[in-house]
């Protein structure tokens, strides 16, 4: 599917969790793009992803609706629609759904590649392009 220049959700796969789930629109996979990543988020009521890093890749959330708390280096702030979140390499970070409703971001990694480990992780479910993803 490489050198896509045009995506839709319905373009790609989904990667189901237990928190929520995520549409990488942009990756090697499907533009080709060599230097960043780019997915939307959903996370439910209450889940989120716990503290991990992303060794030597650099990350930025932006938040499009809900709210929720978000912790970089150990800084905690309340996060909601139209925030950006600058996330450096190796730092450890996490971000809760705090609200009543899903909360969508946008996820750019820099270089690509956390996204394949993502797909690698127990429990991720892969939910084909073209199909709706359920939990």
């Amino acid at each position: 599917m490489g050198n896509k220049r045009f995506v839709t959700p319905d373009d790609v796969e989904t990667q189901v969790f237990d928190w929520g789930m995520l549409k990488w629109m942009s990756e090697p996979d499907v533009t080709n793009a060599e230097r960043f990543s780019m997915g939307v988020v959903i996370l439910e009521p209450g889940k989120g992803h716990t503290s991990h890093n992303h060794p030597g890749t650099e990350e930025i959330l932006y938040v499009i609706s809900g709210t929720g708390e978000q912790q970089v280096a150990g800084e905690r702030r309340q996060i909601g629609p139209g925030m950006l979140i600058h996330i450096p390499p190796d730092v450890y970070h996490e971000t809760i759904n705090t609200g009543w409703e899903q909360m969508k971001l946008v996820a750019i990694y820099s270089p690509p590649g956390p996204e394949k480990e993502l797909a690698n992780l127990p429990g991720c479910k892969i939910v084909p392009a073209g199909q709706i993803a359920t939990r």
